[in-house]
């Protein structure tokens, strides 16, 4: 049980640092969001990100992206990202891996906070 607890543990610090190392010009444009850890997808989150049965789903964004917010969006929840523990570690062969797998998905479910969609990122490079 400790092992699994100090992986959790050690898991969460990268995330942690991730988030951390955000760019300064987005981290002060960062509002009402919140950063949680599961330890795997559900059925349902699945289902709306469009994730197949057989791929992995590591991170998910959930809100109205900032770019699309109006003065209406004040009285919401917050924005949530959640990164998964379990199919990032199961994508990653060592901690050197693991660390960059949790940075570009940090990164990546941030990008859509800022309304850039996965389309445009595969036509630009960016993931």
């Amino acid at each position: 049980m400790r092992k699994k607890e100090s992986q959790a543990g050690e898991f969460e610090a990268l995330v942690r640092d991730a988030v951390k190392n955000l760019p300064g010009e987005f981290k002060r444009r960062l509002e009402n969001i919140n950063i949680v850890i599961q330890e795997e997808p559900s059925v349902r989150q699945k289902k709306e990100s469009g994730t197949g049965t057989d791929e992995e789903l590591l991170g998910l964004y959930e809100g109205v992206p900032l770019g699309q917010r109006t003065h209406h969006s004040g009285d919401v929840l917050p924005d949530k990202i959640t990164i998964f523990r379990g199919p990032v570690t199961r994508s990653c062969r060592n901690r050197r891996e693991m660390r960059a797998a949790v940075r570009d998905t940090v990164l990546h479910e941030f990008a859509h906070y800022f309304g850039i969609s996965d389309e445009h990122m595969l036509k630009t490079g960016t993931y």
